[in-house]
């Protein structure tokens, strides 16, 4: 018989892992209010393209400033909230102010064309969408209005939905502006209800399958499911408060903003969003000493996710980050900074 842990024992089909540690019982929201509490003055996010920066505590405030303002809107616990956008800092702010009302998250993938965000936000039953105004070719304000979104907000093709908050400093009629949105819950903080409302189990975000054999089907996920992947996650990395995550996977997917966003928060790692969409480098590009500063292995930024191919230096003693698991050398030396790699 098999001693392998890994292996199935005693006729079981399954393989448990360890359970010497609980998993969390933690909601999205007590991850970040845990974090901030922790380190409140520490970089939390940095969006470069736009050019917003959050500490822990200005993140955690800006959270709460949305929640409230969803709220006001009248979307509570269990409500859909949907969120149609490349990556920005409303984004992030919708991720956690739907979590600190319990209402649950759609994300809807940027790319979807008119018959498939249809589609989506009929299924879920999104009340309230987060839009951008348009993306690469996409029109999205354009694409709405063609779903009949009119000067009152609300289309008949969509009758669950009933208000749309756009991004963008310009206005379109029946929409409200992202910043309307804040303001309206700056004064209602106060009223938001406590944290403790919610449970772990509760269903907190919806991802939808990428439908390659028949329409998409949507996942629907709790804060236990998703809370406890980013910390099993972080630690597999060993991340820390020390480390810098670059995040140029798009938030609408399980990677940006549970195994990026979420494995940051809970590790207190600093999240650093390059631009609104990842536009890969050649592969055929290697790390230099002139660009150490830019490459994954030499730094500022230690991420798997990073659009930088990992380098020779990626298994350097010298240049590799310390929070880094230790792998292999692929090679003897590192073209970053010709120590000798063993």
């Amino acid at each position: 018989m098999s001693t392998d842990p890994r292996a199935p024992i005693g006729g079981l089909s399954h393989v448990r892992g360890r359970s010497d540690e609980p998993l969390s019982e933690a909601t999205v929201f007590d991850l970040l209010a845990a974090t901030a509490a922790r380190w409140p003055d520490r970089d939390a996010a940095v969006f470069v393209e736009q050019g917003h920066r959050f500490t822990w505590a200005q993140l955690l405030a800006a959270v709460e400033a949305a929640a409230a303002g969803l709220q006001a809107l009248g979307v509570d616990q269990g409500d859909r909230v949907g969120i149609w956008s490349p990556n920005r800092s409303e984004w992030l702010l919708t991720q956690f102010a739907t979590a600190r009302i319990g209402a649950i998250l759609v994300n809807i993938n940027p790319a979807y064309r008119l018959h498939e965000l249809a589609y989506a936000l009929d299924k879920a039953g999104v009340g309230v969408l987060v839009t951008a105004a348009a993306f690469k070719s996409s029109n999205y304000l354009g694409l709405l209005q063609n779903l009949g979104v009119d000067a009152s907000g609300r289309s008949a093709r969509l009758p669950r939905l009933r208000q749309v908050v756009r991004l963008g400093e310009e206005t379109t009629a029946g929409m409200m502006n992202w910043s309307q949105l804040l303001a309206l819950g700056a004064g209602r903080v106060a009223a938001l209800p406590p944290p403790t409302a919610f449970d772990a189990f509760d269903a907190i975000n919806i991802q939808f399958t990428s439908g390659t054999t028949g329409a998409p089907k949507g996942a629907t996920l709790t804060h236990h499911n998703i809370v406890n992947n980013a910390i099993a996650v972080a630690r597999c990395m060993r991340f820390t408060e020390a480390d810098a995550l670059c995040i140029p996977v798009p938030l609408y997917h399980c990677f940006g903003m549970v195994l990026s966003v979420l494995a940051c928060v809970s590790a207190g790692a600093r999240m650093v969003f390059p631009a609104r969409a990842s536009t890969p480098r050649p592969r055929s590009r290697r790390c230099r000493p002139n660009a150490a500063a830019r490459c994954t292995a030499c730094r500022r930024c230690s991420s798997p996710s990073s659009t930088t191919p990992i380098s020779r230096a990626s298994t350097c003693p010298r240049c590799a980050p310390a929070s880094w698991p230790a792998r292999p050398a692929r090679s003897r030396s590192c073209a970053a900074c010709s120590a000798t790699c063993t």
